[in-house]
């Protein structure tokens, strides 16, 4: 066995070796969809999601809209994301969130959240703002939850199936 005091369990080493395989597969393919994604968008950052897994963020932007997009680097890129917020820049304060999509509970999410923030900042935005619609009450527990975890206010109107966040940098 060999112990870590990074590690908070004991790992064998076949099991060190898998992650290890794991690890140099994704930055060979990382090099790869860099290049692929360099082609078509602006490629911001490469970030970590759960369990480890690399991914590249990137963008496609206007003077109106923005898309931040993710892929992850187990997989060659094909031209397709594998999460991705669009967002519309309004007015000189505001970018408001017009859609999360995407692959739920790998934490794709949180990382494109992040990387919305900062674009906010960058962009010399003092909110993120977004509306909960009907068809997000399936599911609104969760946005909720999401939301209040990347410090959104969230009010929820359940009587009219509708809500808002909000992100303020101040």
């Amino acid at each position: 066995m060999v112990y870590s005091a990074f590690l908070e369990e004991e790992k064998g080493k076949e099991e060190l070796k898998e992650e290890l395989d794991s690890l140099e597969i994704q930055l060979h393919r990382m090099q790869r969809n860099m290049k692929e994604i360099a082609k078509r968008s602006e490629i911001i950052s490469i970030d970590q999601a759960n369990e480890a897994q690399w991914v590249i963020i990137y963008a496609d932007k206007s003077k109106e809209n923005c898309q931040l997009m993710l892929h992850e680097c187990t997989k060659p890129f094909r031209g397709d994301w594998d999460s991705a917020i669009q967002a519309e820049f309004r007015g000189d304060s505001t970018l408001h969130i017009a859609d999360i999509k995407g692959v739920q509970n790998k934490g794709f999410g949180s990382v494109l959240m992040k990387h919305l923030k900062e674009l906010a900042r960058e962009e010399n935005m003092q909110y993120i703002t977004g509306d909960i619609v009907e068809r997000d009450f399936g599911h609104v527990n969760r946005l909720k939850h999401f939301y209040s975890k990347h410090h959104f206010d969230v009010k929820i109107d359940h009587l009219n199936l509708s809500g808002e966040i909000v992100w303020n940098e101040g």
